[in-house]
C-alpha cells in the first residue's frame, strides 16, 4: 500500500499566490491587469489581494469553509470592495485535496472526496464570506439564499446554484470545467512553447469564447453572456492561429475596449482561469512528491 500524499503549506500558498499573481499579469481582455485597468480597479488591488489572501486560505488543519471566510477576511483587509470571492471559492477545495494527506496521487479524485465531506458548517462559513464580499449581481434565491441560515451542507447548496453559477457547477461536476477545458488548453499552450503569462491568456478565451460567463449573465442576462462568447470567439481565433502572440494583441486590446466601455467584465471566466493555473501547479507538486523529486523545494506534510 502507498504512503499518504501531501503538501507543505507553504508550497500550497506559494503556488495560490502565484496562480493568482499571473492572473494579474497576463493580458485578459474586459479583465483588470497590470496593462489595463478599469471597472473603477486597478492592478495594485488584486495584487494587494493576492498576498493577502494566499497565505491564510493555506493555513493547515482548516475546514474548506473556514479557508473560505478567512481568505476573504484577509481580502477586506486591504481591499474595501470585491476583488476574489470566484478565485477564493474555487481555490478552497484544490487547496485543501492538497493539503490532506491521501493515497490518491490524482488532484481531481482527492477534490472529489473534498467536496463529498463538505458539511452545513462549511455552508455557514461560505456565507458569511460571502456576505462580507458583497459581489456585484448577486441576487436572491428561493431556496438556500446567501442572506440565510443554511441548512443543507455546502455542497447541496451549489447543487442549487450550479444552473445559475459556473463556480458552483464545478462543485457539482468535480471541478469538471478546470480539469477538462482549462487544462487541455493550458497543456495545449505550453507545449507550443508560449510560457505561463500566454498560457493562461490562451485558457481565459477558452473559456470566454466557449461558456456564457456567469458574472455577466447575473448582471445583464443571459442574453447579453451569450453575445459576449460570440464576441470573444475572433479574438480567441486570432491568438490561437498567430505564430508570435505579439500578432494578436492588437485584435485583444480591441475586445478588452469594447468590454470596458460597456463595463462588461467577464470575472467568471477569469476565476476559472486562476483555478486552472492553480490545479495544474499542485497536480505538478504532488506528482513530483510521489517520485521523491525535489524534496527540499516542497517537503511531505503530515
Amino acid at each position: 500500500m502507498s504512503a499518504a500524499l501531501s503538501l507543505a503549506s507553504g508550497v500550497v500558498a506559494d503556488a495560490v499566490r502565484a496562480a493568482a499573481l499571473v492572473d494579474v499579469e497576463a493580458f485578459k481582455p474586459g479583465n483588470v491587469s497590470v496593462a489595463s485597468a478599469g471597472h473603477n480597479m486597478r492592478a495594485e488591488d488584486f495584487i494587494a489581494s493576492a498576498k493577502a489572501f494566499a497565505t491564510v486560505i493555506a493555513q493547515p488543519a482548516l475546514r474548506v469553509g473556514e479557508r473560505i471566510l478567512r481568505a476573504i477576511e484577509a481580502t477586506r483587509a486591504v481591499v474595501t470592495f470585491n476583488t476574489n470571492l470566484g478565485i477564493v471559492l474555487l481555490c478552497a477545495p484544490l487547496v485543501h485535496a492538497a493539503l490532506q494527506p491521501m493515497q490518491e496521487r490524482r488532484l481531481r479524485e482527492r477534490v472529489r472526496s473534498v467536496l463529498a465531506d463538505l458539511d452545513v458548517t462549511d455552508a455557514e462559513l461560505a456565507y458569511r464570506a460571502i456576505r462580507l464580499a458583497q459581489p456585484g449581481g448577486l441576487g436572491a434565491s428561493a431556496r438556500h439564499d446567501v442572506s440565510s441560515t443554511p441548512t443543507v451542507t455546502l455542497l447541496e447548496a451549489m447543487q442549487e446554484a450550479r444552473l445559475r453559477d459556473r463556480i458552483a457547477s464545478q462543485y457539482v461536476t468535480g471541478f469538471e470545467d478546470v480539469f477538462g477545458r482549462g487544462a487541455s488548453v493550458m497543456r495545449a499552450a505550453l507545449a507550443r512553447g508560449r510560457g505561463t503569462e500566454w498560457a493562461v491568456v490562451s485558457v481565459y478565451l477558452a473559456f470566454l469564447a466557449g461558456l456564457p460567463d456567469s458574472h455577466i449573465a447575473r448582471k445583464y442576462g443571459d442574453d447579453v453572456a451569450q453575445k459576449i462568447v460570440s464576441e470573444a470567439q475572433g479574438a480567441a481565433q486570432a491568438w490561437d492561429s498567430a505564430d508570435d502572440p505579439a500578432e494578436a494583441m492588437p485584435v485583444l486590446e480591441e475586445l478588452d475596449r469594447r468590454l470596458k466601455a460597456r463595463s462588461i467584465n467577464p470575472g467568471t471566466s477569469a476565476d476559472l482561469t486562476v483555478a486552472t493555473v492553480l490545479a495544474m501547479a499542485l497536480e505538478d507538486l504532488l506528482d513530483r512528491v510521489y517520485h521523491r523529486e525535489a524534496l527540499n523545494s516542497f517537503p511531505i506534510a503530515g
